[in-house]
């Protein structure tokens, strides 16, 4: 029987911490409560005075009691020291504990300098200066314990258990105060701060709220690491430079350690800062390059109160282009393509989102193909755009080197309806979107891009055309980013072509960037290239991007080159020189000259050809227009040893 009710009331008592754990106290109950320490703390103070002066009466302790329960209840009233939740008392609510102490004990002091000056009342009726202290000091430690103790009870019994993490915050500065405030705020997990690092050597040694301040090379190694069951490691140095950032997480990532980074504080949500605003780190941190920077006072002059028509408008490139053109007030933003669900979002995007709705009544969505003359003649009539950002083309190399006619079709001719129609209607600059597979091309994606260059290049009129040449664009539709996101999603394998591929990469806003102001600065004929830094191993990425997954047994699988793939990208021809430009990151390619006519008969015949969508002749005139078109790994090799036999 006794078993049976021991068990009964644990059960019920477990019951009833679980059903109340997340329960706050009442306010008044707190209050209660504070009342009750300050009487026990008054009744401690009077017995140890009473021991050396027992003639007190009972009506001064009565009177006593009662001035400074007067008092008291006021000052926990005015400080609110009821207000907090215990469980989640701090450093602020012992402050506001000692303010609402002082404060009585202020004024009971003025009233005894009051009192010694006119006696208005008994002085044995007001506390001395030393029961003051010790009442109050008392009353002080109390509710600190009481609150502490609380804290303890509920963590101990009452808090649901939480997943612990023990992470390490890279920056000791506001930033890294302000992350280590958000993650005690978090209620999902326990994480526990094991060190700061800091580049500042002044600061290495010293403690932020008990926690050590550590040098990189400290912390950053396997044995602090494994010592510490270190799982994460937070960049909270909104400012740190990239190759900071890019040393630190690649360190970082090599221990097995997860990466995030705080974003800047200007995309603080309302201004404040949560844990949920952490981000992971993006794979364009690590890459071995800095950020190219270019200033908006060309763009603004040049966009400013103009009609600007964007092709290939839902494309990755083309949106961004359309995004940024917002920020620089044009009359008309006209957006083109022919994919209709990709131009729905798109457009939903502009018109429903701030600050790009702002503009809404000067945005036209065109569904619409490059290749389509007629309709791109109506178009052109309609809106008569004064700068033309051309984005439209197909891009992928295995697609294009299957169906060369569509290459050739959309990219050469398309861009041939454009710039004809350009010259037509007048407008000011036509700006094409090309890419480095142009540039001594192995595949028929880039000597179609090639040809789109040339053409464009030959044409001599009041409409200046500009060219802007650069290498991938990191998360760009059908990219190697978003390819490896979904194998990894799957798990894995990660594929590669060649272990020894390279690439130049860049982001879309800088991609992007890079049109607006070549755009904005070019003259006719102009080819602007990027310096683009190092080039990239396609395995090291896929190497990075396992890493950044926290899946390290995800294999990679060397699957061979595609047709038309080439190991290694240029940016120029060996038959082209760069000269400098206003900015150290953008060269101009000095290229060879087209004679307008020759080229047109050229293309006429290819337009001829295109006809009989015979894919070996349209190869063949392609690689006549463009001699150093060098098939690799294709079936339009053998073009390339005919050539070389005859």
């Amino acid at each position: 029987m006794r078993r049976r009710l021991t068990i009964f009331f644990r059960k019920m008592v477990r019951n009833l911490i679980y059903k109340y754990r997340h329960t706050t106290l009442p306010r008044w109950s707190i209050f209660i409560l504070d009342i009750i320490l300050f009487t026990l703390a008054f009744a401690i103070t009077e017995l140890f005075h009473y021991r050396y002066a027992p003639q007190v009466s009972q009506l001064e302790l009565g009177v006593k009691f009662a001035i400074l329960l007067l008092l008291t209840v006021t000052a926990f009233g005015f400080t609110g020291t009821y207000r907090s939740i215990i469980r989640h008392s701090g450093l602020s609510d012992i402050y506001t504990i000692m303010a609402a102490c002082i404060i009585p004990a202020i004024f009971i002091v003025v009233a005894n300098m009051f009192n010694n000056n006119y006696n208005v009342i008994k002085r044995r009726f007001l506390p001395s200066y030393s029961e003051l202290v010790q009442i109050y000091t008392f009353t002080i430690v109390l509710m600190i314990v009481v609150r502490l103790f609380c804290q303890r009870v509920y963590n101990d019994y009452f808090k649901q258990r939480r997943p612990s993490r023990n992470i390490i915050i890279y920056g000791a500065g506001a930033a890294g105060l302000i992350t280590q405030e958000a993650f005690s705020q978090d209620l999902s997990t326990e994480y526990k701060i094991v060190a700061f690092i800091d580049d500042d050597v002044s600061k290495i040694g010293k403690q932020l709220h008990s926690v050590p301040i550590l040098g990189a090379a400290t912390v950053l190694s396997e044995r602090f690491v494994k010592g510490r069951h270190v799982e994460e490691l937070v960049i909270a140095m909104p400012t740190a430079k990239s190759d900071q950032r890019r040393a630190i997480s690649s360190k970082a990532l090599e221990l097995g350690l997860k990466v995030k980074s705080v974003p800047h504080i200007s995309l603080w949500i309302d201004g404040t800062f949560t844990t949920a605003q952490i981000e992971d780190i993006k794979i364009e941190d690590l890459l071995a390059r800095e950020s190219i920077n270019i200033g908006n006072a060309n763009i603004t002059r040049e966009i400013d109160g103009k009609s600007v028509l964007v092709t290939g408008a839902a494309g990755s490139i083309g949106s961004e282009i359309c995004r940024q053109l917002t920020q620089y007030n044009p009359a008309k933003i006209i957006m083109l393509d022919q994919a209709e669900s990709p131009m729905y979002d798109l457009q939903y995007q502009l018109r429903n989102t701030k600050p790009y709705s702002a503009l809404a009544d000067r945005m036209e969505f065109v569904i619409a193909n490059i290749k389509d003359l007629h309709r791109m003649d109506e178009v052109m009539g309609l809106y008569k755009p004064q700068i033309i950002f051309h984005a439209a083309a197909y891009k992928h190399v295995p697609f294009m080197e299957e169906n060369p006619y569509e290459a050739v079709y959309v990219n050469v001719f398309g861009t041939k309806n454009l710039a004809d129609l350009a010259i037509k209607y007048q407008a000011q600059k036509f700006v094409m979107i090309s890419t480095d597979k142009a540039v001594n091309p192995t595949n028929v994606m880039g000597a179609s891009k090639r040809m789109a260059e040339i053409y464009t290049q030959s044409r001599h009129s009041s409409t200046h055309f500009i060219t802007t040449r650069f290498g991938n664009v990191l998360g760009s539709n059908g990219s190697v980013i978003p390819l490896f996101k979904k194998q990894l999603a799957a798990g894995g394998p990660l594929t590669v072509t060649h272990k020894d591929i390279i690439r130049y990469f860049m982001t879309i806003p800088e991609a992007c960037n890079l049109v607006l102001e070549a755009g904005s600065t070019g003259n006719g004929g102009d080819i602007f290239v990027f310096d683009m830094g190092e080039p990239v191993k396609i395995y090291d990425l896929a190497k990075r991007m396992i890493q950044i997954s926290g899946l390290p047994n995800i294999q990679i699988t060397e699957i061979g080159l595609r047709p038309g793939e080439k190991l290694y990208e240029e940016l120029l021809s060996n038959k082209e020189n760069t000269i400098p430009t206003y900015h150290p990151k953008i060269l101009k390619a000095q290229v060879r000259e087209y004679s307008a006519d020759t080229i047109d008969k050229e293309y006429q015949k290819l337009w001829q050809i295109l006809t009989t969508e015979d894919n070996m002749q349209i190869v063949e005139q392609m690689k006549s227009v463009v001699p150093e078109f060098i098939s690799n790994n294709s079936i339009y090799c053998q073009l390339d040893k005919t050539d070389k036999h005859a």
